[in-house]
């Protein structure tokens, strides 16, 4: 994860500075009077890397809506993996305001940040982040373990997460006995486990074949028909270009949001 490649950087405590000039406002609602899932306000995260200060992310604003299906793009180094983590409660800004759900997480403990990742958000890795020793059950109900369910209550949302997934017969098998299209739909089943608010997935295609990317992307466009709320973080313009809403990230900034139509001719 990109927090833990910044380890050896140093985090700027906030200052007065135009980073953030918006902070202390009450939450805005979208048109239809809902507040949005995910609203970020002004969002910096600055590191400190000897006498040079890094602005990873510099001044995003962004709001996401309940359903949406978005796609975060931008190259190594843009700053993607950064607001990647933040959204996902990885992390916290340095400056600004990110309120999930209405509820303001931007200077949250790690054990605040902890329970928010339990409770509402599912994540997706490119290289699946499976218990090789465990069976594909144990491996649905580990989010759940965490999150303070039952024995009982585990066992039954990770078959019926598998089931969603079309794995359910497959329960006892370790994941080295599946497919990579397969270990990445047990990836998707672990992440839907809890029932997040958020599912956040970080190149989720990245270490699939084509034909298997296209079969994970079709459950994820499933899965947003569904209601699910959904971010693609990628690298690759046409995985993006599956999204309905893509958020390019540049130097730390957004420099396009809109549909992929719109995209498209960006591009």
């Amino acid at each position: 994860m990109a927090a833990k490649a910044f380890r050896f950087l140093r985090r700027i405590p906030s200052k007065d500075s135009s980073c953030a000039a918006e902070s202390g406002r009450s939450q805005k609602m979208d048109t239809d009077g809902n507040a949005p899932l995910i609203e970020l306000r002004n969002i910096c995260k600055i590191y400190q890397m000897g006498t040079e200060q890094v602005h990873a992310n510099d001044g995003i604003s962004l709001k996401i809506s309940r359903g949406e299906f978005v796609a975060i793009v931008g190259k190594s180094g843009s700053g993607k993996s950064t607001l990647m983590n933040i959204i996902g409660a990885l992390d916290v800004p340095t400056e600004g305001e990110y309120y999930l759900d209405g509820e303001d997480v931007s200077h949250m403990s790690e054990d605040q940040l902890a329970e928010i990742r339990n409770k509402m958000i599912g994540f997706i890795f490119q290289q699946y982040n499976l218990l090789l020793r465990d069976n594909l059950l144990e491996n649905v109900e580990l989010p759940l373990l965490y999150a303070g369910y039952s024995k009982s209550e585990r066992k039954e949302k990770a078959m019926r997460s598998l089931e969603r997934v079309g794995l359910a017969d497959k329960w006892f098998n370790k994941p080295s006995q599946l497919s990579g299209g397969q270990q990445q739909r047990v990836s998707i089943a672990r992440a839907l486990a809890g029932n997040p608010s958020l599912i956040l997935a970080d190149e989720p295609t990245g270490a699939l074949d084509s034909k298997t990317s296209r079969e994970v992307l079709d459950f994820l466009k499933e899965l947003n028909r569904e209601g699910n709320t959904i971010i693609i973080i990628t690298h690759d313009n046409s995985i993006a270009m599956e999204a309905k809403r893509v958020v390019r990230i540049k130097d730390g900034k957004i420099n396009f949001d809109g549909d992929v139509e719109k995209y498209a001719e960006f591009v």
